[in-house]
């Protein structure tokens, strides 16, 4: 006789008998509490956009990080638990200047998305000599970045699994924000249409009212191969074009 669904949920590495993992499923149902992020690519470079949940007029907007810098030419936008993707974004910086410090190149989005991964599934291992996390992280990255390849976008989720995409969105607002992306976007398009793509779906997923105070949003251009996150007078032209 088989066990109960919570006999099979209280350990990290417990397959049940129909070959689920319970913590690693929870952990993508956290992701769907997050705040809404989109990503974009088009040959001009990568777009990342992010909603910022102020839950309180006495909040500092500027304080919320939605959107951080791995390298000069890859930047990261996350849903889920801030903590959990400080961890993995920290490995990733570390990665991304060990590999300079090596090879004296800049590394491969690939490359850094499967290192982020790879720490991903360290949750089931038993090391002695590391900390490692005792359950699996609670957040979904989008990896953004322009190399040799040109640009290129990649979604992680808990399980340690990556997959590239043109577009895609996570966090709450997800269903509604990828039907909307796969109807509106297509693979010419340029870097200001994607801007205006990425703003545009976030308003109609979001809750409140679009300013440049609760949304976050950054762009890797093909042509600097630079990570720049807009200023809030820049997202305000945006904002009003929409």
């Amino acid at each position: 006789m088989y066990l109960t669904k919570t006999d099979y949920d209280r350990g990290v590495n417990t397959f049940s008998p129909q070959g689920r993992l319970f913590q690693v499923e929870y952990a993508i149902e956290a992701i769907k509490l997050g705040s809404t992020a989109i990503g974009i690519q088009t040959r001009e470079g990568v777009i990342l956009a992010v909603e910022k949940r102020i839950t309180s007029p006495l909040m500092e907007p500027s304080s919320i990080e939605k959107i951080m810098e791995i390298d000069s030419h890859i930047g990261c936008a996350m849903s889920g638990l801030t903590a959990d993707a400080r961890t993995m974004i920290d490995h990733a910086r570390v990665e991304t200047q060990n590999h300079r410090f090596s090879f004296n190149e800049p590394m491969s989005v690939d490359s850094i998305t499967q290192a982020v991964c790879d720490l991903a599934l360290r949750f089931g291992e038993d090391r002695k000599k590391e900390t490692v996390m005792s359950r699996p992280f609670g957040v979904a990255l989008l990896i953004g970045g322009v190399d040799d390849n040109g640009p290129s976008l990649y979604h992680t989720d808990p399980s340690g699994t990556f997959v590239q995409y043109e577009a895609k969105a996570i966090g709450a607002g997800s269903e509604g924000a990828q039907s909307t992306l796969q109807e509106k976007y297509n693979t010419s398009m340029s870097l200001k249409e994607a801007e205006l793509l990425a703003l545009s779906t976030l308003k109609q997923v979001m809750e409140e009212k679009i300013k440049s105070t609760n949304v976050e949003i950054a762009s890797i251009s093909a042509e600097t191969r630079r990570f720049h996150i807009y200023s809030p007078a820049e997202l305000e032209l945006i904002i009003a074009s929409l």
